[in-house]
């Protein structure tokens, strides 16, 4: 979106001000194409690397800013949450050297940031969507403090009109409510840009539209959410619901989100994705700007940055995304591709846009008009089945024919990918490197995706839910570092995300999350049936809204139910009437030394952790003796050296 003022509450002429200066830059667009003064004898390419900030515990850390203030470097900028920041690579000329350049480029500006990072006690991770995250890192606490994403956020709350609903359904299944868009929050990409002439533009969109799904298949290492085994490339339907403005009372029309992969075809110019976008989607922000009129620009000879559509367009979400921009005083137009995830490693991104890009040149050339070779709905419908199942997905490609994504790319695609980047004259052992990545990838299955789903079904033996998501996160930065691809990572162990003195410092980082609850109005009988099959000792009591009513324990349980025992005639108990209404609670970071201190003051062995009033955790006396016997071991030397030293 830039740096531009955008107005907080835009008062009704400030909007109509903004719509008619949006309305003019595209005409001032329209007149450039139109005259030939989009740049068209050059081809760029362009990225832009999103990644997450962790603590010590692998958890959300927003330290952004801070970590901004150390680098000062303008290729580094924020991001909707932060805990998550932005490195944009600078534009390279589509030829020779220039995907060993972006990758040097990338690894030298990680660099940097882990060290930046490190300086504020904190870890990067590259990964589609953080698998540590907890919705408790989604309040607007955690949102950047900076006008614009205020005004977005404020803005899509009142075109949405209500709380913000999650549903998805891969392996397992996500119900959840949310009270703000920072769901988006956990989506972290890898966004990589194909510069396009305006005469070319409608084709070369087109076949970023096909070429997409099998690339994505390729890619996708974004399987979890929150703990649940979603779609192979989760980030994709969460990104479309998180940003969705679409109110339920609209249900009787048809209206389209503003995240999606279009409508249909485009037919000549870049102009009918703008026009189709405006026609469609209301204003969200205004702006005030000291640009003068783009056309007296024009007369004079010099190039308008046309601020209106830009920032309009950044409210916009298509997969591939239109762009406006200028390059050494030179206006262009390029395709934004934003379907793919951060990660797993630099490696395996340059490889994923080496793919993209050669299936760009390559597809472009053997289809003048792909819109006349493969129907739009067949592209649309292989998108949604390469984030569903990734590799495993069936695509219905050029010519009708219906053919796995594994044998697609490997027969098919990949040829038509080296021949695109020859045809670049890309540096041949960087074509080999890269494509050779892909190819092993896909020929062994050993996709992001996998990694994490197969490492996680081999924790299970081991460990709990947090355990295995931390572990998954830990192994996945130490890994990062190695620089070795995905293919060739073995499975994440229990033992990587093992607990640090550091990492107990609050409650949050080992309460139970996974929790029983019942309503104040249900039967006692309950409370101690789940106590039996759960084998616990507490449940939380809460309303309709998810905050704590009340805490029964076992105890009361056991004497209510001795006591109605010799009752012959008893109505039932209700768990309102002998629950705790006033228990302790203490916040998710609340330190463990002032929990422990609190539950011996005052003779407690369950905590409720609340968040905002809502129930989030709880935390029991079991919990500290087993963080208590994790960091012994940890201490402990191995029993070899105990024996030699005796």
């Amino acid at each position: 979106m830039g740096e531009h003022d955008v107005e907080l509450e835009s008062a009704p002429e400030q909007l109509c001000a903004f719509i008619r200066r949006l309305l003019n830059d595209l005409r001032a667009l329209e007149k450039m194409i139109a005259s030939g003064l989009i740049e068209s004898d050059v081809r760029r390419i362009g990225a832009e690397q999103e990644l997450v900030l962790v603590n010590s515990a692998w958890r959300p850390a927003p330290v952004a800013q801070q970590v901004l203030d150390r680098i000062a470097d303008p290729h580094f900028v924020t991001e909707i949450a932060q805990f998550n920041l932005e490195i944009n690579v600078d534009p390279l000329v589509f030829t020779g050297a220039c995907l060993s350049e972006m990758e040097r480029q990338l690894n030298g500006m990680i660099g940097k940031a882990r060290a930046a990072a490190n300086a504020c006690a904190a870890e990067i991770v590259l990964t589609g969507i953080l698998p540590t995250i907890r919705k408790s890192d989604l309040a607007l606490d955690n949102m950047t403090p900076m006008p614009r994403y205020t005004a977005l956020s404020e803005a899509l709350a009142k075109q949405r009109g209500g709380a913000y609903e999650l549903k998805l359904k891969g392996d397992d299944e996500l119900t959840i409510k949310h009270d703000n868009w920072m769901l988006e929050a956990c989506c972290t990409s890898f966004q990589i840009h194909f510069q396009s002439g305006s005469r070319e533009f409608a084709n070369l969109y087109n076949v970023a539209q096909a070429i997409t799904a099998p690339v994505l298949a390729a890619a996708a290492n974004s399987p979890l959410l929150f703990g649940r085994r979603l779609w192979r490339e989760t980030r994709i339907p969460l990104f479309e619901q998180s940003v969705d403005t679409r109110h339920a009372s609209h249900h009787l029309r048809e209206r389209s989100p503003r995240v999606s992969f279009g409508r249909r075809w485009v037919e000549n110019s870049a102009l009918e994705l703008f026009e189709e976008d405006i026609s469609r989607f209301p204003v969200l922000l205004g702006a005030s700007f000291e640009e003068e009129n783009p056309f007296s620009m024009l007369n004079r000879g010099q190039v308008p940055e046309l601020q209106a559509l830009r920032i309009y367009n950044g409210t916009v979400w298509r997969w591939n995304r239109p762009c406006y921009g200028i390059t050494a005083g030179r206006p262009h137009l390029r395709i934004e591709a934003r379907a793919f995830p951060s990660g797993p490693t630099v490696v395996d991104e340059i490889a994923n846009a080496a793919f993209f890009f050669g299936l760009m040149s390559g597809v472009s050339r053997q289809h003048q008009d792909i819109a006349k070779d493969m129907e739009f709905d067949d592209a649309r419908s292989n998108f949604r089945s390469a984030g569903r199942l990734g590799l495993e997905a069936q695509f219905k490609w050029i010519g009708s024919e219906v053919i796995p994504a594994r044998e697609l790319i490997c027969r098919y695609l990949l040829p038509v990918a080296r021949y695109g980047l020859e045809a670049a004259d890309i540096l041949a052992e960087d074509i080999d490197r890269y494509l050779g990545v892909i190819e092993k990838r896909v020929r062994s299955g050993k996709s992001g995706s996998q990694w994490f789903l197969s490492s996680l079904s081999e924790m299970k033996k081991h460990g709990t839910r947090d355990e295995i998501l931390t572990s998954l996160t830990a192994a996945t930065v130490k890994k990062q570092k190695e620089g070795r691809p995905v293919h060739q990572w073995s499975l994440a162990e229990i033992t990587e995300g093992m607990m640090s003195k550091e990492s107990c410092l609050s409650v949050e980082e080992f309460m139970t999350t996974d929790l029983f609850t019942v309503h104040e109005d249900e039967p006692l009988e309950l409370v101690a049936n789940l106590m039996d099959w759960k084998h616990v000792r507490h449940i939380p009591v809460e309303d309709k809204d998810g905050k704590l009513a009340g805490l029964i324990s076992c105890f009361e349980v056991l004497r209510h139910l001795l006591v109605a025992a010799n009752e012959t005639e008893r109505a039932p108990i209700a768990v309102g009437s002998i629950m705790n209404k006033t228990p302790l609670t203490i916040t998710p970071e609340t330190l463990t030394l002032d929990a422990i201190a609190l539950m011996r003051r005052e003779r407690v062995d369950c905590l409720p952790v609340v968040n905002k009033g809502r129930l989030v955790g709880i935390v029991t006396e079991r919990d500290f003796i087993n963080v208590a016997a994790r960091l012994l071991e940890q201490e402990a030397p191995p029993v070899g050296a105990r024996a030699m030293g005796s």
